[in-house]
């Protein structure tokens, strides 16, 4: 943190960590799950269903590293975080387009408070970036 070392994180900057955590922690299950279908079920493009699970994985380990870097108050990590946040907000519209409102919703929510944490004065304070 830029402030002093001894000064605890405000809670908008942990929760936004945990949250992070979190998403991560649903992004190793979703691979695990992903991976169990691969060996089990009968792919027909074995190459698209590999490379899905590739993807979520990348995924669990970038929002670990970009919880684990806002935790460490490392300011450059905001705005990848930010990105992975409005993208989860894409996939939440497609969500209540494909007929999964409810969960489309919950993401987008997620997503936009998310988001506003990372941006929140107390935040941008405590990573040393308040204008």
């Amino acid at each position: 943190m830029s402030e002093t070392a001894a000064s605890p994180a405000p809670t908008t900057l942990r929760a936004a960590v945990w949250l992070l955590f979190a998403q991560a922690a649903g992004m190793v299950v979703l691979t695990a799950y992903l991976g169990y279908e691969v060996l089990t079920a009968d792919a027909t493009d074995i190459t698209s269903a590999l490379l899905l699970t590739v993807f979520a994985a990348f995924g669990a380990v970038a929002l670990f590293l970009l919880g684990r870097a806002l935790g460490h108050g490392r300011a450059g990590a905001r705005g990848p975080a930010i990105v992975l946040q409005l993208m989860l907000c894409a996939v939440g519209y497609y969500m209540i387009q494909g007929g999964l409102a409810w969960l489309g919703v919950v993401l987008i929510a997620l997503g936009l408070g998310l988001c506003a944490l990372m941006i929140a004065p107390a935040t941008s304070r405590a990573l040393g970036v308040d204008p």
